[in-house]
């Protein structure tokens, strides 16, 4: 075929715009790379800073901001040990405590342990698997905005005396408005909920990433193990993120609406938080260690001189920890009256855990004891992580024993545990991860000297600091008291902890001083100061905006190191390889085989992220201040703003075909296949992003119909209570529904055939079936003789069909985008991954209603006929 743009036949028989990509070098200092330089650098200045969707800047940011929060976390906690240095204690009263404790733990759990390993991922995610960036620059943008501003919402009461106060876990009643009528809890639950629409963008763009970005030849077992645990957490965070954010909007509805989720007045079920809490919790647990874990299974490597012992069982143990943590929910709820059953099953799979970690464990002391470890900086972080997991990890498989975890449940054994697995287990590989890329971060190198005194203060600040609360909490001290009388035996410990943690303190404030003069008086790093064997490192230090200037061709795990580990046989390709200079492109590839399947074009910097997120801060402070006004203006500045982002800058027609240069191929078996250029169905990374979504929100669906079922399944009275659903309006909803999704899967496909008028058509019959149905939904709430707040069952049911009904009003105005862009002009045969993209959305909404109509109207009549 022909080396020059051409349009062929693609395999669905629908005509599309090809290309060949180039194969060949870029000299350093040739034009290719001036010009590669001017098409991929940012703006400077605060425009820069507001619009920039590099993903290294992005990355930085993050991990600055996080370790910003570390210090406040780690500041709140010096404040607490203070309190609790000596008995009888008044430096804080009970309520400063409550929220300093609430905060701290907020702050290091939510705010750092994440997002800190965000930043890692983000920035060398592309480095490492051979990309120019993020599967969604712009997405990547929104998603630390939203962050930032999460964190600026949860500590804008902290000055005022209101900050949440009842704990990081938040328990109800005592979160309820019954015992805790302030804002505390309301600036908790919305801070929570954004919060949770930042994780969970950025848990889109790293599974889409993975799948669509690598280089060719970079199947998955040559897979980095931090992209492994990245990928594995993003999953995770993808199904069990919804579980809180759904908790803590169901909490602020009980509060501010008067809904009877956890009232146990009127039969709500304080239990049901527990569940939802924890099924996100646990999870998480291993959500902040995965990253870490993989930081120390890439770097410490190049420190023991060899590869990685057993990288095939350290990757699947990283997936198979994440989906046994999805299991074991329950061991923190051992004590609250589960069956002797469910306490079997339960305290068995908490077991069973540590043998993937184990796993792991064997490998990094298996690296270390056959290879020739060099005792820098970062090795010693990471060699003294390994002692601090298994610590961690054992007085964990302890608490998994159900009478041993009701003997320690509530005891600063499990305060211990806690800060060895969140806080041992993340900030020593972040140190040292932080230390081993910091000539990838800056260009230069950290003082070693400084570094190792750091390092040691650390190691002994934080072993003195908590290695005595397993003591505390063996003599039967509690968790969350402000203080403690004398005479308890608790003296001496509490005291070498509050010690140990002003040394710790020590240790990471020495560390953030070197790394700030490091960066500008540091020592220039070469491009691999190391000697790694990482893809990461084939680039200068710092990268260059574009991060490769040929997309490189791989294959080995350890593509730095090839000579010395095999001697003969193939070469991955990285300073000669494609060519992609006609504007902002990467190369996607083939989510299975890896093999380049399409030329994306990427975006440019842009302001929308920064105000999208903007937009839903302001949004969020609203519903705070109990300001509809408000609420709905910024919820229409969202609205127009996404609109803005998603809008196509002009139609297919007024693009001309790029020609580009003759191909010159890199190796023999290559060939000038043409691939598509731009997005297209499943070419198109917002199909696949679309896709992610909808798993997201499926698993949202899902935890509101088990809250249905639970609430069900606890309650002694009718259920429902008001007479049974009307199954007939509910069943010819449901038929409205389907047929809508039936005419717009209709109109998709009569555009591939470019008859646009009929495709217009179509769609404006989908529209209008779609609000046929809303005024169905609307005309059956007015009959009912109950609303939201007359008892658990109208709380659950009005929830459950407004928030689908939500859904459909945003798919609705999808499809009116959709039916107004086939109108204008934007779509033809070439051009509708739009088109598919939007119809995934609405398909997927029609589905959800099947469910809802299957639980909330079917299966009362077969629970009645049973």
């Amino acid at each position: 075929m022909s080396a020059t743009g051409d349009r062929s036949i693609g395999q669905s028989g629908r005509i599309a715009f090809r290309r060949a990509p180039d194969f060949g070098t870029v000299p350093q200092g040739s034009e290719a790379e001036k010009r590669l330089y001017e098409i991929w650098e940012g703006e400077s200045g605060w425009r820069g800073f507001l619009t920039t969707v590099d993903h290294k800047k992005i990355g930085m940011r993050y991990i600055v901001t996080a370790f910003v929060f570390l210090l406040m976390g780690g500041a709140e906690a010096l404040v607490m040990r203070m309190q609790l240095a000596r008995p009888n204690e008044t430096l804080l009263s009970p309520d400063q405590y409550a929220q300093l404790f609430t905060m701290h733990g907020i702050t290091m759990i939510f705010l750092y342990a994440l997002p800190v390993l965000s930043g890692f991922a983000n920035f060398l995610w592309p480095l490492m698997l051979g990309s120019r960036d993020m599967a969604f620059p712009r997405l990547n943008a929104l998603s630390y905005w939203v962050f930032l501003f999460a964190g600026i919402f949860l500590y804008s009461s902290f000055p005022l005396g209101e900050a949440p106060n009842a704990g990081w876990f938040n328990y109800v009643p005592f979160a309820s408005l019954e015992y805790n009528r302030g804002p505390n809890i309301d600036v908790y639950s919305l801070g929570m909920v954004l919060l949770g629409i930042s994780t969970t963008v950025g848990a889109v763009n790293f599974v889409v990433t993975l799948f669509r970005m690598r280089a060719v030849g970079m199947s998955v077992d040559r897979l980095p193990i931090i992209v492994w645990g990245t990928l594995t957490i993003s999953f995770a965070n993808l199904l069990a993120v919804p579980a809180v954010s759904l908790a803590f909007l169901l909490l602020w509805m009980d509060r501010n609406i008067g809904t009877h989720f956890f009232d146990v007045a009127s039969d709500g079920r304080p239990l049901l938080w527990q569940h939802l809490f924890w099924m996100f919790a646990h999870p998480w647990v291993y959500v902040v260690v995965l990253p870490a874990m993989g930081i120390v299974s890439d770097a410490l490597p190049t420190f023991c001189r060899r590869p990685l012992v057993a990288y095939a069982a350290v990757a699947m143990s990283t997936v198979a920890t994440m989906i046994i943590g999805f299991e074991v929910w329950i061991h923190h709820m051992f004590a609250t009256g589960i069956a002797p059953l469910a306490l079997a099953f339960f305290g068995a799979a908490s077991m069973l855990i540590s043998i993937p970690s184990a796993v792991a464990v064997f490998a990094w002391i298996a690296t270390i004891w056959t290879g020739r470890p060099v005792f820098t900086v970062p090795f010693l972080y990471f060699a003294s992580f390994v002692l601090m997991f298994v610590v961690g990890g054992v007085s964990g498989v302890m608490t998994a024993a159900v009478p041993l975890d009701w003997q320690l449940n509530e005891t600063y054994f499990v305060v211990a545990h806690l800060h060895y697995v969140l806080l041992g287990i993340n900030v020593f590989p972040v140190l040292g991860g932080i230390t081993y890329w910091f000539p990838k971060f800056t260009g230069r190198l950290m003082n070693e000297r400084v570094g190792k005194l750091a390092f040691w203060i650390v190691f002994v600040g934080f072993n003195a600091g908590f290695f005595p609360m397993h003591i505390s909490g063996l003599l039967g001290m509690p968790r969350r008291v402000y203080t403690y009388p004398d005479g308890m035996g608790w003296d001496t410990s509490n005291l070498v902890t509050t010690i140990g943690s002003f040394v710790l303190g020590i240790g990471v404030l020495l560390f953030a001083i070197n790394a700030l003069v490091s960066a500008r008086r540091g020592r220039k790093a070469p491009p691999n100061p190391w000697d790694a064997p990482g893809l990461e490192w084939s680039t200068a230090s710092p990268p260059p905006p574009y991060n490769f200037a040929v997309l490189p061709v791989i294959e080995s795990r350890h593509p730095m190191w090839e000579d010395r580990l095999q001697p003969s046989g193939r070469r991955s390709s990285l300073e000669s390889g494609y060519l992609l200079h006609q504007g902002r492109e990467a190369l996607g590839v083939n989510p299975l085989s890896g093999k380049a399947d399409v030329i994306l074009k990427m975006p440019k910097d842009a302001w929308s992220p920064f105000f999208l997120g903007l937009f839903a801060a302001i949004m969020f402070f609203a519903m705070l201040l109990h300001s509809p006004s408000l609420t709905v203006a910024a919820l229409v500045a969202c609205g127009a703003t996404l609109i803005a982002w998603l809008w196509p800058r002009r139609s297919l027609a007024q693009r001309e075909p790029p020609t580009p240069k003759q191909t010159v191929p890199a190796r023999a078996e290559d060939n000038d296949d043409l691939l598509p250029v731009g997005s297209a169905g499943e070419h198109s990374g917002g199909w696949w992003g679309v896709l992610a979504l909808v798993l997201t929100e499926a698993s949202l669906f899902g935890y509101l119909i088990f809250c249905y079922f639970y609430s069900q399944s606890q309650t002694t009275l009718a259920w429902p209570p008001e007479g049974m659903p009307k199954i007939g309006i509910g069943g010819l909803s449901t038929g409205v529904l389907i047929l809508s999704s039936v005419f717009a899967w209709l109109s998709e496909r009569t555009l591939r055939k470019n008859r646009q008028w009929k495709a217009f058509a179509w769609m404006l019959i989908a529209i209008v079936l779609g609000c046929i149905f809303v005024g169905i939904q609307m005309k059956e709430w007015r009959d009912h003789p109950y609303g939201i707040s007359a008892h658990l069952y109208g709380s659950l049911y009005f929830t459950i069909t407004g928030f689908h009904l939500l859904h459909v009003v945003v798919g609705l105005v999808i499809l009116v985008l959709l039916a107004l862009w086939i109108a204008l002009g934007y779509f033809d045969e070439n051009r509708s991954a739009a088109m598919r993209i939007g119809g995934l959305y609405w398909h997927f909404v029609d589905v959800v209603w099947i469910f809802i109509f299957s639980a909330l109207y079917v299966s009362p009549f077969w629970l009645r006929g049973h």
